[in-house]
Formats: C-alpha cells, structure tokens, sequence
C-alpha cells in the first residue's frame, strides 16, 4: 500500500504536538516537511518545539521544518494561548534542544517548491492559522490544481465556537486567510469542532500506553502523559471535561490517512471577517440551492471511538 505524502503546517501547541508525534509513528504516511506559523503560540517558539519534537521522536531521516508567518494578513496579534498550552505551548514541559536547524525557505515558499515538484501528490494538514497556506496562494495561483487534499483543522458549523460564541481559535486568529483558503477552488476537508470535540483521549487511555506502549516509544509517551496533563486542566475548567480533553489536531492528521473516520458534507461556505461578534465564523449556506461561498468538505460526523483507537495503536 503506497504511503500519504503530507507537509504539517501547525503552531506546536499541545495536541500539534500529539499530532505530529502520531505522523512521525504512524506507518501510512511519509512528512515530507513541517511548517510553523503564529497561534498557540510565537511562530519562532512553534518552530523551537517542532525541532525539539523531531529530537525526541528520532525519525529516520531529517524532517525538514520551515519557518513561518509571525502575524496574520492585516489584523493585529490577539495575543497567544499560553492559558490552555502553558507558556512554551507544550505544556511546560522541557525537552531537551534539537540540534537541527530550520531550511532557509519560508514556509509559503517550501509549500509551493514540494507541490510544484510532485503535483497531485501531497497532502497538506494544516492545524493552525491559514495564513502560511494564504501566502503559498500569493506566490502561486495555481497552487490550488497541485495539492492533492488540504485537510483543515478549523472552524464549526453546528457546535459553539470556542474562541467566541461562533468562531474556532484557528480560524478566528487570520479568518482573511481563512476565506481565502476556503473560496480558493483547493481541496478542502474542513475538521472541525463539530468532530473533533466528540474525540478524547483520557487519562486511562494514557495508562494504555504507559502500560502497553512499544519500549521504543516509552520517552515519547512520557512527554504526551506530562504535556496532556496541562491540556486536562484547561478543559475540565473550560467544558467539564473530567480527566480528557479533544484531539483536535490528531483527528485532522488522521482524516488525511483515514478518511473513513469521517463523515462529510459537501458545503457552501465562507468565512466571516468583518463582524465585531462573527469575525472567524464559518457560514455555511445550507439552503436548497446554496448561493454564497464555494464547496469544501466538511466533516459533520466521527467514529470517535475507532478514531482514538487509531491513534494509540501508532505507539503500542
């Protein structure tokens, strides 16, 4: 079975972090390339922890990790989300520092050099702001025919916002280059939190791991008990979330893999961007005969059970 070809584009917060530990492991897939952008966090911190991540997991070969955007394309920085990922975005835990360096590319410029260099082949997860994908869009227009997928972690149709009343943090923090990423003609699958809020992982599916864990995956598992540890708290204060918090960026990484751990809908969307209670919001025409927006896919449904089982069985 040939492998998935993909490029993470994320902010490495706690659940980036989960979720490229599980791409680095999971034996379906080849990361050509990892790219940082402002969000949880600073975009020269993400890239820090991107690094020291890769120091951790010891893939075969080097990964190359990109640089990229700091702010959004024309609104102000909103601040980081040091409350719900700690101060170094990983929980505050310390891993020890990588001696790898970043490629000179910025990380629009690498995203448009790989799907250039292998039109149709590569998948591109993107789990946090849009804006380094919006850039990509910039240098090259046709862009849009040389992705094979755009998988989005972001946004939410049916569920609340969890930035405001209706706006996703990822969407809400560039939702300029959200919509343009989403009326772009890519191949969006949009997962949102209208799934991923219904795929935990617990503290006893951590037990699992500690208890069933592959030996050569000992440190890694010690690193997601710690750093989840952090993730456990905001969410039992945030949703009552007893002892487990969503795998957001996880269920994204492994929509692009396993895409029947999904149900979807074709949709009509665009992103909000003007309102003062609505900025970041996805408004989905679900009338009859939608008329505003393009069609993107959107993921309204998950087998969350199988989902988590997935994910664990890339470390045991």
């Amino acid at each position: 079975m040939s492998k998935t070809r993909i490029i993470i584009d994320c902010d490495t917060g706690i659940d980036d972090a989960l979720a490229i530990l599980y791409a680095l492991r999971a034996p379906d897939v080849v990361v050509e390339g990892i790219t940082t952008v402002f969000g949880n966090i600073g975009v020269e911190q993400a890239a820090d922890n991107t690094l020291r991540l890769l120091a951790l997991a010891r893939p075969e070969a080097e990964i190359p990790v990109a640089l990229g955007a700091s702010r959004a394309l024309v609104r102000e920085l909103r601040g980081f989300s040091q409350h719900v990922h700690g101060e170094n975005g990983i929980g505050d835990v310390q891993l020890p520092p990588s001696s790898q360096r970043l490629i000179s590319e910025t990380a629009a410029e690498f995203i448009v050099r790989l799907a250039d260099d292998n039109p149709g082949e590569i998948v591109l997860v993107t789990l946090g702001r849009l804006t380094n994908l919006s850039l990509a869009l910039d240098l090259d227009p046709a862009l849009k025919g040389k992705l094979k997928k755009v998988v989005v972690m972001g946004g939410t149709i049916f569920k609340p916002g969890n930035v405001t009343p209706v706006a996703e943090a990822n969407l809400w923090g560039d939702p300029e280059a959200a919509d343009r990423v989403f009326t772009s003609g890519l191949p969006v699958l949009m997962v949102g939190l209208d799934v991923t809020l219904k795929t935990l992982i617990t503290t006893e599916h951590l037990e699992l791991l500690k208890r069933y864990g592959r030996e050569d995956n000992q440190a890694i598992i010690e690193f997601m008990d710690h750093s989840l540890q952090h993730y456990f708290k905001f969410y039992r204060d945030a949703n009552y979330v007893i002892n487990g918090a969503p795998l957001h960026d996880p269920l994204a990484l492994m929509a692009a893999l396993h895409p029947d751990l999904l149900t979807c809908r074709q949709m009509k969307v665009r992103v909000e961007h003007q309102g003062e209670h609505t900025s970041g919001m996805v408004v989905a025409d679900l009338r009859a005969q939608p008329r505003i927006g393009e069609f993107i896919e959107v993921a309204v449904d998950v087998d969350a059970e199988r989902a988590v089982g997935v994910f664990l069985s890339a470390f045991m």
